[in-house]
């Protein structure tokens, strides 16, 4: 993934977080992920436009997706010999939970790429698909991208920490507090146990 990141940058992340969005199967998740590690080593970039446009291409892809479902979904599907009697039940789930449903299919592969095609052919609303779409794709990027970039932050400056400390002395420390902790248990046990 770095090699198409540095070379397309934030372009790369929109290009395939748009086509997972619309139903294709592409690694919108693997390099929302590599971009964000990168920009925080300082060699990809910058985390706000790499957050700004993998949210707009989730936002849009799947708003796509909404749009053919709803447009050309249900002719397809009876075409293939799906019945509208057997969506009935699917419409009324998804009347009750769909807007849930968008938010939760954003975190899991297959169902991400599909969950704006069933929101239009099971006739969501635009509006409350709108909404759900937009708090999903908000959630989605916030863990993957900047929960990544900032885990990434902290394990290269503790990394750094751990060099400048003698190992000898972490080792030490790390032992003490082992015994500090056991002894602590230990007579904590004591004092609870009934007497026998």
């Amino acid at each position: 993934m770095e090699p198409w990141l540095e070379r397309y940058g934030a372009g790369a992340v929109f290009g395939a977080v748009f086509l997972e969005g619309v139903g294709v199967p592409a690694p919108g998740l693997t390099l929302l992920v590599a971009g964000a590690l990168l920009s925080a080593a300082g060699r990809g970039p910058p985390i706000g436009v790499l957050l700004a446009s993998a949210f707009a291409a989730a936002v849009l892809g799947n708003s796509l997706g909404y749009a053919v479902g709803r447009l050309g979904g249900r002719a397809l599907l009876r075409r293939v010999g799906l019945k509208d009697e057997r969506l009935e039940p699917l419409e009324r789930g998804f009347a009750t939970y769909g807007g849930w449903l968008i938010v939760a299919a954003r975190f899991f592969d297959g169902l991400k790429q599909l969950n704006g095609l069933a929101a239009g052919v099971l006739g969501m609303s635009w509006r409350t698909f709108s909404l759900f779409n937009v708090v999903g794709a908000g959630l989605w990027v916030a863990l993957f991208g900047l929960g990544t970039y900032y885990v990434d932050e902290h394990v290269q400056r503790a990394r750094a920490l751990l060099r400048h400390v003698n190992l000898w002395v972490a080792v030490g420390t790390g032992v003490v507090l082992l015994l500090v902790i056991g002894r602590l248990l230990g007579t904590r046990r004591s004092v609870t146990d009934p007497p026998g």
